[in-house]
């Protein structure tokens, strides 16, 4: 084990969360590139990018509690988690690569339908995210004591990749979303292999108190489940990624309707336009992000607790998702409202783990993160298809961020029901 590793320093959790990172930025990738290049090269309607979404969701249902499971118990190529990530990461590499190729490979296979070809390669790409997401959130619980910690990591992690966020949506504002994904391929392939080298994984991981069988209890010994806990928090967490799904899949129609100044613009023009300003958008919201967990999440979670803190952040994005919808006539009102979701945003992709995770049975980490990711995906599959149809038929595409606002209203009421106590 590396010294850096032994003494925690603040350059072993940046190594550390760059296989997240790396993950994160496929993310990002995906969020910013597949509803614009659907809608602007394929011209797919709302509800179709809205199934071609939903084909992620239903392999996360299944990806991560299965990866986290048999991680759980496996070891090979130098550890349980590792092998996970390396594979999951060069898939996700191929699959952004595949994105702008649709035609391409729909012609080479001599398949007629667009449409199953983007099912296919976005079903892939964010099976391949899921395959990596878990362990490269598993293997931070592995390595870091439970506590401050533990939270240490979950929010350093996540202030790194909102930052490589943040430059994913800004080569796609700057440079274009083309320049975006190829260079993408070989940040993810970089970020989620090299880090690995400097990473040491426990061989045996901590036997929890309901697993012990009266053998004799461990320093490093975990607490029993809290079940009851648990689903409070899988029900506060989802309603969160309700209405975060909903702005990231549909955002495009809103922008579509809310700013007719580009309706004037060439068609090409136009989509460029579009893509720019999701571009904008999405990088304020990691940049500014970016800042939030390690700089002001971690300090202000040790004086109210990271429940309350997280509960807070989570109802100012509701403000935010409302504030949108009363004031985002312009782009620069739209960009500062972007700057209030960035609270939420920040506390919603790092808090929760570390929360979750002193509530389960940690020589299970990896089946419990996967059974998390539910509280994500199911959301994300609700968003990518009652919803979208609900949004096309709707005359008012304000109702895109009324449903973002009342759903992270209901979210920041319901995790206030999560208790921040670690029970022994």
């Amino acid at each position: 084990m590396l010294a850096i590793q032994k003494r925690l320093s603040n350059i072993f959790y940046i190594i550390l969360g760059l296989p997240s990172t790396a993950m994160g930025f496929a993310l990002s990738i995906q969020i910013a590139v597949l509803s614009w290049i659907l809608r602007t090269k394929y011209n797919l309607e709302i509800d179709q990018i809205g199934i071609v979404w939903a084909a992620g969701p239903i392999a996360g249902i299944l990806g991560q509690p299965i990866i986290g499971l048999i991680s759980d118990k496996a070891w090979f190529w130098g550890g349980r988690r590792k092998p996970f990530i390396i594979i999951g990461g060069i898939l996700a590499a191929l699959m952004i690569f595949a994105l702008p190729n649709i035609d391409k490979i729909s012609n080479f296979f001599g398949i007629a339908s667009i449409m199953a070809v983007a099912v296919t390669v976005a079903l892939t790409l964010d099976l391949s995210i899921n395959i990596s997401f878990n362990p490269t959130r598993s293997i931070i619980a592995d390595v870091t004591p439970d506590g401050q910690p533990r939270t240490k990591g979950y929010t350093w992690m996540q202030s790194i990749s909102n930052l490589f966020g943040s430059g994913a949506y800004l080569m796609g504002a700057l440079i274009g979303n083309y320049f975006l994904i190829y260079a993408g391929v070989v940040i993810v392939l970089i970020f989620s292999i090299g880090p690995l080298l400097f990473i040491e994984e426990p061989r045996e991981l901590a036997v929890s108190a309901d697993d012990s069988h009266g053998k004799k209890a461990e320093k490093t010994m975990a607490s029993p489940t809290q079940w009851g806990e648990l689903f409070k928090l899988y029900f506060a967490h989802g309603f969160s990624w309700l209405g975060i799904q909903t702005m990231f899949v549909y955002m495009f129609a809103f922008l579509e309707q809310k700013l007719p100044a580009m309706n004037n613009m060439p068609a090409a023009d136009r989509n460029a336009r579009l893509g720019q300003m999701i571009g904008w958008s999405f990088f304020i919201l990691n940049a500014v992000g970016a800042i939030w967990p390690a700089f002001m999440l971690e300090p202000m979670s040790k004086k109210l607790g990271r429940v309350r803190t997280h509960a807070l952040m989570v109802a100012t994005m509701s403000l935010g998702y409302f504030g949108i919808v009363m004031w985002a006539s312009s782009a620069i009102m739209l960009y500062a409202m972007m700057c209030i979701l960035t609270l939420g945003w920040a506390a919603v992709v790092s808090l929760p783990f570390a929360i979750m995770s002193e509530k389960v049975d940690k020589s299970r980490m990896g089946f419990f993160m996967g059974i998390f990711n539910l509280s994500v995906v199911l959301p994300q599959l609700i968003a990518s298809s009652v919803i979208g149809t609900i949004i096309k038929n709707a005359g008012d595409k304000n109702i895109i961020f009324i449903i973002s606002g009342a759903s992270l209203a209901v979210s920041a009421a319901l995790w206030l029901f999560v208790s921040d106590k670690k029970k022994s």
